[in-house]
């Protein structure tokens, strides 16, 4: 077995995020982008995750990044600030040897950690044998909603699927004032 190393991503890897990422929306229909961006707008994405304090992962095999994960805002209103999107992308001649589930754990952690209280998973053709919805699964998301025909790419309407795994105790408890969300927020003048 060749070993993996899971480290945050640097701006020194954006080079080849890029291209996973480019070979993703070219060929795949987990992401709805028609066209790849840019090196360049890639590291804007990158940068505004990072300014952001949300959790960026790559995994490395001997040397190389053979996929990345992050974890950013779902959306920006400020009352979401306690449930993050996952978003991951493993490179084409790596899939299917575990560096998916191995990226999400350590970021479902990293999430945790940060007091988080829901990770949601926005997944394009999502249909039931769709290796992310099963891997979803396999880590304990539960489905929460289905949008039929929400995006049409290479020649076919796609479904996208919402799973949802809740960390921290979810909505069972009051917000952390300690955690990184509220934290952030109420460095912005922000009040609950």
């Amino acid at each position: 077995m060749v070993s993996m190393t899971i480290r945050h991503a640097l701006a020194g890897d954006l080079d080849r995020i890029t291209e996973i990422y480019a070979d993703a929306v070219l060929n795949g229909t987990a992401s709805y982008e028609l066209e790849p961006p840019t090196r360049a707008e890639m590291g804007v994405r990158f940068e505004t995750l990072s300014a952001g304090n949300y959790p960026y992962l790559v995994a490395e095999r001997q040397g190389r990044i053979v996929g990345y994960a992050y974890a950013g805002p779902f959306r920006a209103r400020p009352a979401y600030r306690f449930i993050v999107e996952d978003s991951i992308y493993i490179a084409p001649d790596a899939k299917g040897a575990g560096i998916g589930k191995a990226l999400m754990e350590v970021l479902i952690e990293e999430a945790a950690k940060l007091g988080f209280r829901q990770i949601i998973a926005v997944i394009g053709d999502g249909h039931a044998d769709s290796a992310s919805v099963r891997l979803h699964e396999r880590l304990g998301f539960q489905h929460s909603g289905r949008l039929d025909g929400s995006g049409y790419k290479h020649g076919r309407w796609l479904d996208t699927v919402f799973m949802q795994l809740p960390l921290n105790g979810g909505t069972s408890l009051p917000p952390d004032p300690g955690s990184m969300p509220e934290r952030m927020f109420r460095a912005k003048g922000g009040t609950g």
